[in-house]
């Protein structure tokens, strides 16, 4: 899978799981995917303060990205 493939893909992940992350008062933005594998995202919003913002990252949006990507080895929030 190319890198313009992979974006594709991590993008319809985030898209996926957005809602929910809206519903919260939060956002999700794509920093950066490196070395194909490593994915660095943005939590905003009300996710920013939430404790439970590392169980959202692990449970809710890196599963969904995996779903999409299974090549995906980690999703870091950078802040």
């Amino acid at each position: 899978m190319t890198i313009e493939e992979l974006t594709t893909e991590v993008q319809k992940a985030l898209e996926e799981i957005r809602p929910f992350l809206k519903s919260d008062g939060g956002d999700i933005t794509l920093i950066s995917i490196e070395e194909g594998k490593h994915v660095k995202v943005r939590l905003e919003g009300a996710c920013t303060s939430c404790s439970v913002n590392q169980m959202t990252l692990r449970a809710g949006v890196e599963t969904t990205i995996k779903k999409f990507a299974p090549q995906i080895e980690t999703v870091v929030n950078i802040l």
